[in-house]
């Protein structure tokens, strides 16, 4: 006669299962924040996360973000066309458990079946692609984005608890490193922008200098007849600056 597992053999084995998702968990964030280390792009740091996500819970078949920016929501990133087709349906619809996480901040976790008299659209375009199970975690950017993250499944019995708790606690702690890595790509564009601020007015400067010398007339007159020509051309005033510097020999015309 076979031999049943002991209680405490049972428990040890829970234990063991349950130290190891951790484990996931923890080298899942890890590799994120080793990537956004190295990514400057937001977009693409938000597919690494969803196929991490992926990796770290293993009942998760496809994943996707969706971002509000105010009260629109967009599907951000996803690793499966089939979760961007569900994800973009809600955002059709403007209802759906993506958008009860992101704007409840409270974890969603349903069956496809026992949704369908509350998000319609959703169960539809979930059940027509075979995804059963559904859970989605709120995510928290910064004041310009938020949203959620969420798993798509094809279990009959759906996500457990446990996967909850464990996208949570991803979640939870991407939304810090996340939050580090839009304001450093914010702090990047805002340089960037400034250094072609300053380009662009040491090159007008550069303009209304040869302009002044040539034609013998004060820096308003010779900001008017650049903005004039730019105006006239419907070139930007940058680049008619740029092709006077270029080509000096015009600078009396």
């Amino acid at each position: 006669m076979e031999q049943q597992p002991g209680r405490q053999q049972v428990a040890d084995t829970v234990t063991d299962d349950l130290i190891r998702q951790l484990d996931d968990v923890t080298a899942a964030l890890d590799e994120l924040s080793r990537i956004m280390s190295q990514e400057e792009d937001l977009s693409a740091i938000l597919h690494r996360a969803c196929l991490q996500a992926v990796h770290a819970i293993p009942e998760a078949d496809a994943a996707s973000v969706t971002l509000l920016r105010g009260e629109e929501p967009h599907t951000a990133a996803t690793t499966h066309e089939l979760a961007a087709e569900i994800d973009h349906a809600q955002c059709r619809a403007g209802e759906g458990p993506c958008l009860e996480a992101a704007k409840r901040g409270e974890v969603v976790r349903v069956t496809v079946t026992d949704v369908r008299g509350r998000w319609p659209d959703f169960a539809e375009a979930a059940a027509q692609r075979g995804v059963t199970s559904y859970l989605s975690a709120p995510l928290y950017v910064d004041k310009e984005y938020h949203g959620s993250l969420s798993l798509y499944g094809d279990q009959a019995h759906g996500f457990r608890r446990l996967d909850a708790a464990l996208l949570e606690l991803y979640t939870t702690a991407a939304e810090g490193a996340l939050g580090n890595a839009r304001r450093y790509l914010k702090s990047r564009e805002q340089i960037e922008q400034l250094r072609t601020a300053l380009e662009s007015r040491a090159v007008i400067n550069q303009a209304k200098g040869m302009l002044m010398v040539v034609n013998q007339i004060n820096a308003d007159e010779a900001f008017a007849r650049l903005v004039t020509r730019s105006q006239q051309s419907n070139v930007k005033l940058r680049d008619i600056a740029a092709r006077l510097v270029a080509d000096g020999s015009r600078a009396d015309t």
